[in-house]
C-alpha cells in the first residue's frame, strides 16, 4: 500500500513598509500592485477552489488545502487575513476539515545561522501564530529552506514539535534503532541528493530508503526526539521543474510501497506552473482514491509507519548544495541574473546585520531588566500582541515593570531585528534586489526605534561594513549607497 503525501510550502516574504505597514507598489509584479497580489491571484485563491473532472464528466470543486500537506508562512497569513479574508478563511476551513496544516518557524530566517535567542523565538512565534489561526497545537514544523542542524532540531524537540520535513540529501547517516555507535551507515551521496530547486544534475534519489520516517534523538536528552519525514527527491524535483500530470504522479506512486512523499514550494501549483493546481488536486482528490492509493496526514503516517532507524543530519538546506552558504557566502547558488554575477555581497551583508543584532542583544540585557520582568521571555510572548491574540494591556500586566512606552519600543525594535534576517534577502542574484532592500529597511526601522529610546546604535559601523557589499549593477553601488538612497528616504 502506498501513502502518497504532497507537501506545499506556501510562503511570501514580508513586504510591508516597516514604517507604514503598507506594501509599496512593486512594478516587477505588473499588472498587479505587488507580488503578494499577483501570487494570490495565480496560486493561493485558485488552490482554494479547483475544478477537477469526475468520472461522470461533471466538475468537482476541490479545496486543494484539504488534500495537500501544507504550511503557510505566518507573515503571509497575516497579509491574507487583512487583504483577502475569503482566501484566508478557506485555508483555515481546509485545516478544520482535514487537519493537514503544519506550523512554520516565524520569519523565514535560516535557523542554523540564528543566535540562540533568535532561534528559540522564531520557533515559539511560529507555534503561537499557528495556535492562534488554526486553533490547535502544531505537531509538525516546516524549517525555512528546510535548513537544519542539531541545534535547530534540539529546540524543536524541546518545544514539543513532533516532526519536520527534510530532503534526502540532508541525512548524514542512519542506523537501526537501538544499535550502538558502530551501527551508523554514512549516506554517501548526500552532498547534492534530493535538494529542492537546484540544478537538475544535482538531484539523485540515491540509496536512502524514504519509505518510512527516521528518528532523530536529542544529543543531551535521550527522551526528546524528532521524527524526520524525508521526501522523495525525484518526485519533488519533477513537481518543481517538470510539471507532471496527475497520471504521472499516480503512476510513480503505484510503483512504491510505504511512504511516498514530496515537498515543493506551494507557489509551484499555479504561479510557477500555470494550471498545476488542477493536476495536483485531481491526483489527490480523485485519482488516488480510484487507484487505491492512500493520501494520509503526515501525523497518521508517523503512527502507521513508525521509524525503524535513527538518523543524523548535516548542516544543510534544500536549495543550496553547499550547506547553508547561500545565505552567507558566494557559494554559486542563486536565482536569476546574468552569468558571471557575483554574490560576494552576501558575507558583508550578514556581517553588518549581525553587528546590529548583537548590539541589540546587549541593549536588551542592559536595559531590558528595568523595563520587563523577563526581557527575552517577554519577546517570546510579544507576537500574540502583534497578531491580535492578546491585548497590550494584558501583556503589559504580565511583563512590563518600567516605562511602558520604552518597553514597547524595545520589543518593536526586536521584531524588526528578527525580520531583517528573512532568507530572501540573500537568496537571489544581487544586493540591489527588492528582497535585500527590504531587509535593510527592517534594520533601519530597528535603528529608528532604538534611537527613540535615546540610544545610539552603531550605524556608522554597520554602514562601513555594508560598503564592502557591492551590487553587480554599477548604478546601484554598494550597501552604504543603497541604505542612503533606498532605505533612509522611506
Amino acid at each position: 500500500m502506498t501513502d502518497l503525501v504532497l507537501h506545499g510550502h506556501f510562503y511570501q516574504p514580508p513586504r510591508e513598509d516597516p514604517w507604514t505597514g503598507v506594501v509599496p507598489e512593486q512594478p516587477t509584479a505588473a499588472p498587479f500592485h505587488d507580488w503578494n497580489e499577483r501570487i494570490t491571484a495565480e496560486c493561493y485563491r485558485p488552490n482554494t477552489s479547483v475544478e477537477v473532472p469526475r468520472a461522470d464528466g461533471l466538475p468537482l470543486l476541490v479545496n486543494a488545502f484539504e488534500h495537500l500537506s501544507f504550511n503557510v508562512g505566518p507573515t503571509l497569513l497575516s497579509w491574507l487575513e487583512a487583504h483577502h479574508p475569503d482566501v484566508y478563511a478557506r485555508i483555515l476551513d481546509a485545516d478544520a476539515a482535514a487537519g493537514r496544516a503544519i506550523a512554520q518557524a516565524y520569519g523565514h530566517a535560516i535557523l542554523p545561522l540564528c543566535n540562540a535567542h533568535d532561534l528559540r523565538t522564531q520557533v515559539r512565534w511560529g507555534m503561537v501564530d499557528f495556535v492562534h489561526r488554526f486553533g490547535r497545537q502544531p505537531e509538525g514544523m516546516w524549517l525555512p529552506e528546510t535548513a537544519v542542524s542539531d541545534a535547530v532540531l534540539s529546540v524543536l524537540a524541546e518545544e514539543g514539535i513532533r516532526f519536520t520535513i527534510l530532503a534526502p540529501g540532508q541525512i548524514d547517516a542512519v542506523r537501526p534503532l537501538g544499535t550502538g555507535d558502530d551501527g551508523w551507515q554514512q549516506h554517501t551521496s548526500a552532498a547534492h541528493e534530493g535538494l529542492g530547486p537546484v540544478e537538475p544534475a544535482a538531484v539523485d534519489p540515491g540509496p536512502l530508503d524514504t519509505s518510512r520516517p527516521f528518528r532523530w534523538r536529542h544529543p543531551e536528552r535521550a527522551d526528546r526526539t524528532i521524527d524526520l519525514v524525508v521526501y522523495d527527491g525525484a518526485l519533488a524535483h519533477a513537481l518543481a521543474f517538470a510539471r507532471p500530470t496527475s497520471d504521472d504522479i499516480l503512476d510513480a506512486a503505484e510503483d512504491r510501497a510505504g511512504l511516498f512523499a514530496a515537498a515543493t514550494d506551494g507557489e509551484t501549483f499555479g504561479h510557477h506552473h500555470s494550471g498545476a493546481e488542477q493536476d495536483v488536486a485531481n491526483a489527490l482528490a480523485v485519482g488516488a482514491p480510484a487507484r487505491g492509493i492512500r493520501t494520509p496526514r503526515l501525523v497518521d503516517v508517523l503512527d502507521d509507519i513508525p521509524a525503524t532507524h535513527e538518523a543524523r543530519v548535516r548542516l544543510s538546506a534544500w536549495s543550496c548544495a553547499h550547506g547553508v552558504d547561500r545565505w552567507r557566502a558566494d557559494c554559486g547558488c542563486h536565482t536569476g541574473g546574468p552569468d558571471g554575477w557575483s554574490q560576494a555581497w552576501r558575507a558583508p551583508l550578514r556581517e553588518a546585520l549581525d553587528l546590529l543584532r548583537d548590539w541589540g542583544v546587549a541593549l536588551v540585557d542592559r536595559r531590558g531588566p528595568a523595563l520587563l520582568r523577563d526581557p527575552w521571555g517577554a519577546r517570546d510572548d510579544y507576537l500574540a500582541v502583534l497578531i491580535g491574540a492578546r491585548s497590550w494591556d494584558d501583556f503589559a500586566a504580565q511583563h512590563v515593570i518600567g516605562d511602558g512606552h520604552h518597553a514597547g519600543l524595545l520589543l518593536d525594535a526586536q521584531r524588526n531585528a528578527l525580520l531583517m534576517y528573512t532568507s530572501c534577502g540573500w537568496f537571489f542574484n544581487d544586493l540591489a534586489g527588492i528582497e535585500t532592500v527590504q531587509i535593510l529597511r527592517y534594520a533601519a526601522r530597528a535603528v529608528d526605534l532604538y534611537q527613540q529610546m535615546g540610544e545610539s546604535p552603531p550605524v556608522d559601523e554597520v554602514l562601513s561594513v555594508l560598503a564592502a557589499a557591492r551590487s553587480n549593477d554599477p548604478a546601484a553601488g554598494d550597501g552604504r549607497r543603497l541604505w542612503q538612497e533606498q532605505v533612509v528616504p522611506r
